[in-house]
């Protein structure tokens, strides 16, 4: 037998009223007809429901268990349909998605169509900013999702690893070091460099790393974005650090070489960033299980 919740509804009419011939009127069908199904409901389960009397009916202990357990499945269903109903209705979701440069130019292209594709109801609002921003947002409450680097500290939010996001050395074809496979920082500081500009997190981090080492990088250009940098280097101007997925990106546009970087701070992650991933919103929780099964898309994109 399956269970109708048509059947519930009667059944609680029924318990209400306390009496079978008013809970078949509440429920708009006849007396023999209400009577049918409540007798299936105690075949089904075996046992009696119901004890009936002259005034009335009463239930019985096990009508009793039915009747809460009933109870609460109305109430769900009650709630169901009202969680559904603005999805017939056309309501649409709107999530906002807090973002560093390299996850907005380098990962999330690849990965949001698909998502919108197979859930039209939403509508994603993108903000790049700098890490430290899109953490001090989050710890705020202005901001419920984000992408940052692993850069930055963190500790205050829960994060994920969304994906490796390594920073490398390019330079010209016809650059010295171009006999190289990889290289330390400190070997590359000799020289000039093309770099973003002074508000980018990425190039206020590569300076402290430089600063580290008792150096300060000599800029000949500074510019707005990976594209750029990528066409002034593979022209000669001079050498960058940028993220190895924007790099062979690029590549196929512009001629330069590659180098690989050694050290922890350029092994760097994107990580995906919240105050708790357990209270996030629905919507949100369900992007973020997308995005983290995606992982395996984004490493054959890469090979």
């Amino acid at each position: 037998m399956r269970l109708d919740f048509f059947d519930l509804q009667l059944f609680l009419n029924i318990v209400d009223t306390g009496s079978l011939t008013k809970g078949a009127e509440r429920s708009s069908i006849s007396l023999q007809a209400a009577s049918e199904r409540i007798k299936k409901l105690e075949q089904h389960y075996a046992t009696t429901l119901f004890i009936r009397h002259a005034a009335g009916v009463k239930l019985t202990i096990a009508g009793q268990t039915f009747a809460e357990q009933a109870l609460l499945l109305a109430q769900q269903r009650k709630q169901l349909e009202q969680a559904m109903s603005p999805y017939a209705e056309g309501l649409t979701a709107q999530m906002s998605l807090w973002c560093n440069s390299s996850a907005q130019s380098e990962y999330l292209p690849t990965l949001l169509p698909q998502y919108l594709v197979e859930n039209p109801h939403v509508h994603i609002d993108l903000k790049e900013a700098e890490s430290n921003d899109i953490i001090q947002a989050i710890e705020k409450g202005s901001a419920k999702l984000g992408l940052i680097s692993s850069f930055f500290n963190s500790q205050q939010l829960q994060t994920l690893d969304f994906f490796d996001d390594p920073l490398i050395l390019i330079c010209p074809t016809d650059h010295p070091l171009k006999i190289h496979t990889e290289l330390k920082l400190i070997d590359s500081l000799n020289y000039p460099f093309v770099g973003l500009m002074q508000y980018h997190s990425l190039q206020q981090s590569i300076e402290t790393q430089a600063k580290l080492l008792n150096c300060a990088i000599q800029y000949r250009l500074r510019l707005p974005n990976f594209t750029a940098i990528a066409q002034v280097v593979a022209n000669g101007v001079g050498i960058a650090i940028m993220p190895k997925r924007a790099a062979q990106r690029l590549s196929s546009q512009y001629a330069f070489h590659q180098i690989e970087l050694t050290g922890e701070w350029a092994k760097r992650q994107l990580l995906l960033a919240a105050q708790n991933f357990d209270e996030l919103p629905t919507t949100y929780q369900h992007f973020v299980q997308f995005l983290l099964s995606q992982k395996a898309k984004l490493i054959l994109d890469e090979d």
